[in-house]
């Protein structure tokens, strides 16, 4: 991995078409007067797939310097089991996780890695500051083990409701460090704790959606759909928290069209959300662009009763160009929201008939499709791509020792900005007591 070039990309402004180098972190553009997404636009056109590489063999559409180990690929298959169950022609699988006998080897378990070894390989050389990453469960363990493995520094913040998502095969290097918020407190509250450790300058914002890094990470799902299945999919289903995934899938489909080699539609996306946390459900339902009013104290306990933790962003990309709102209304695309019920009956079916376990966030979009299926709101004989976006945990962990990560400090949801800061620097060292 020694001989590779980093990718050749320029960012482009989706609110107003502006072309611009990458500063090396660039987040958004700077000219730019409205909230917008910026994209990466890469130099090559035409996607040469490298399938050595894992999850670098799509480098060429990833905003990478360097090629980091351990990783892992989605990998898509055409299903049998739930596709007969539900009378589908078409139904292709792409799992991300871990299941040894269709070749994903994704340790983590959770598509969470495709973002980490993307925005890692994003880090100029020399970065002296501490990454900071703010998460419900999943994304944390992802950085956790590339940051840990490639000796990246790094400081998660997750709600201490979440803290059983932390689970690693192996001891954990020092780089990486976590703070949590108290019992009670949800992503949203975690995402506010980031932004206070951020104020200080010894540490730099990861950014979430707005790093292209990490959508065009997450997009890879959908390339390993199209490569495998040799053509862009007509149905993309997924659950969502922040709709990045969704978004990422959009514009991946976008440079395909682009490619010329895989079709010139797009995929209707088909997202859904863990009732009754359904902020981007009521928005859609509502045809509003803006996210409607959803208190502080109806969101924490939404979010406490859903079985997919990680699906509680209350503060998705939704209205800003580029953002979740426009992938949908340009993809005819729609969203839907299931109970805890019908997401665990559908755990429990994909596990009997695919033949492993699966999250709860990646059964509540099995759940949707099972729904749109009965509703008969897909076509059967249509090309349906089903994003599992996590699975294989209960098999990963038969067996092994695993190892947890304790939180350093636990914050109260009031808590200062020097509170916090003066903690965090004391913990990486940059000022002593």
């Amino acid at each position: 991995m020694s001989n590779f070039k980093p990718t050749e990309y320029k960012l482009q402004c989706v609110a107003t078409g502006r072309e611009f180098e990458d500063a090396g972190w660039t987040l958004e553009d700077p000219e730019c007067g409205c909230p917008s997404l910026v994209r990466a636009i890469y130099a090559q056109k035409q996607l040469n797939v490298q399938p050595e590489l894992e999850f670098y063999r799509f480098a060429d559409w990833l905003p990478v310097r360097r090629m980091l180990e351990g990783s892992g690929a989605p990998v898509t298959y055409r299903s049998v089991g739930l596709a007969t169950h539900l009378g589908l022609k078409n139904l292709y699988i792409t799992f991300n996780g871990y299941n040894p006998m269709i070749g994903a080897h994704m340790t983590t378990c959770s598509f969470k890695e495709t973002e980490a070894y993307s925005v890692c390989a994003r880090i100029p050389e020399g970065e002296e500051r501490v990454l900071v990453v703010a998460s419900a469960g999943n994304t944390a363990r992802a950085f956790t083990k590339v940051c840990s493995d490639n000796k990246i520094p790094l400081l998660l913040c997750v709600p201490s409701d979440n803290l059983g998502a932390l689970w690693f095969d192996k001891p954990l290097s020092s780089c990486v460090k976590l703070i949590a918020t108290e019992k009670g407190s949800d992503y949203f509250d975690a995402i506010h704790l980031s932004t206070q450790a951020l104020k200080s300058s010894h540490f730099y914002n990861e950014g979430g959606a707005k790093n292209v890094a990490r959508r065009d990470g997450m997009g890879t799902t959908f390339l390993s759909a199209t490569t495998t299945i040799g053509r862009i999919p007509d149905y993309y289903f997924q659950a969502v928290g922040s709709g990045t995934g969704a978004i990422a899938a959009w514009e991946a489909n976008m440079r395909l069209i682009e490619d010329g080699r895989w079709g010139s539609h797009k995929a209707k996306l088909v997202v859904s959300q863990n009732a009754p946390f359904v902020p981007i459900f009521d928005a859609w339902r509502a045809d509003s662009r803006e996210m409607l009013y959803y208190s502080d104290h109806r969101a924490r306990r939404d979010a406490e009763i859903i079985d997919a933790k990680v699906l509680s962003n209350r503060r998705p990309p939704y209205g800003l160009a580029g953002g979740l709102y426009d992938a949908l209304k340009d993809t005819d695309g729609d969203v839907m929201a299931v109970t805890n019920a019908a997401e665990r009956k559908a755990a429990a079916l994909f596990e009997q008939l695919e033949g492993v376990d699966i999250h709860p966030a990646a059964a509540a979009a099995t759940a949707s499709l099972i729904k749109a299926v009965e509703s008969g709101l897909v076509d059967k004989e249509a090309v349906i791509m089903l994003n599992i976006t996590g699975g294989g945990e209960k098999l990963y962990k038969t067996g092994r020792e695993l190892h947890s990560l304790t939180p350093s400090a636990v914050f109260r949801i009031d808590a200062t900005d020097q509170e916090v800061i003066d903690t965090v620097e004391k913990m990486f060292g940059f000022v002593t007591e």
